[in-house]
């Protein structure tokens, strides 16, 4: 019995990890985006009713996919493990809620997020996702110097332009709204001549602040994403490539680079003695 179970498993093993069934997968949750977009158009009732047949086909897939998924993994705490075999587990329990009732509000918003399953099936989309929430800590002191940069300048244009327009100027809290408007370009210029025709010098006032803030802030945003998605490209090769490093970290290019280069010394002295 066991043996057959092993068997089993490993078949099981093999379907998961195949480039057919994982297109297959692709495709019902591309199918399945593309039924929850349908449905927000009025459809006669004979297509509604095609739809809601699909969509519970597409649901008993998903939850015999991730069943799968569970059984070739053959451990469960390997599985729940990985974050995403948690979300995928919670996307497909949220979509077994029955749509009548009182949860059909909350059945319909759980299988819109199903779409999201995308991301955990394509690795390359796995890897944009892990190195924007790893980046997340380092642009959060980026974050909390724009917000002293906007809370500094939105005290100055409340206490100098408040009696301009006390809409856009009225307090702290407003002016913060009204740079936030200039930092993403949305008719500024509007705003700044309407200061300028009190005060001529308000356009350095606004200058600098997008020079702060559209340029350098920014910037530094874009590169800090940048430089924690090389780093996470570069562990998903290394993973790919069963290279790791001391510590279970996945060995950078110069560690590959060292090794090789260390081996060829032993060859060449082994070659050397030998002779």
């Amino acid at each position: 019995m066991k043996i057959f179970w092993d068997q089993f498993l490993a078949r099981l093993e093999k379907v998961n990890e195949s480039k057919v069934f994982q297109t297959l997968v692709i495709i019902v949750i591309i199918a399945s985006a593309l039924s929850i977009g349908a449905k927000t158009h009025q459809l006669p009732s004979e297509v509604n009713n095609i739809l809601e047949i699909g969509d519970n086909l597409i649901t008993i897939f998903f939850a015999l996919e991730i069943m799968i998924r569970f059984l070739a993994t053959n451990s469960f705490k390997k599985f729940f493990t990985s974050g995403w075999n948690i979300f995928d587990t919670l996307i497909v329990i949220g979509s077994l809620i029955p749509q009548g009732g009182s949860g059909v509000l909350l059945a319909r918003l759980l299988r819109v997020f199903r779409v999201l399953r995308l991301v955990s099936i394509i690795p390359e989309l796995r890897v944009l996702i892990n190195a924007l929430l790893k980046a997340i800590p380092r642009m959060g002191y980026i974050a909390l110097l724009m917000f002293v940069i906007f809370y500094i300048y939105g005290a100055v244009g409340s206490i100098l332009f408040h009696n301009i327009n006390e809409t856009l100027w009225g307090d702290v809290s407003i002016s913060m709204l009204t740079l936030f408007r200039v930092a993403t370009f949305e008719d500024w210029t509007d705003v700044m001549y309407e200061t300028m025709t009190v005060f001529p010098l308000s356009w350095l006032f606004y200058i600098s602040f997008i020079f702060l803030t559209a340029f350098i802030f920014l910037n530094m945003m874009v590169g800090t994403i940048l430089e924690v998605m090389s780093e996470e490209h570069e562990r998903h090769r290394a993973e790919q490539h069963g290279e790791t490093a001391e510590g279970g970290e996945p060995a950078s290019r110069a560690q590959i680079e060292a090794l090789q280069t260390e081996l060829a010394e032993i060859k060449a002295m082994l070659v050397k003695n030998a002779g």
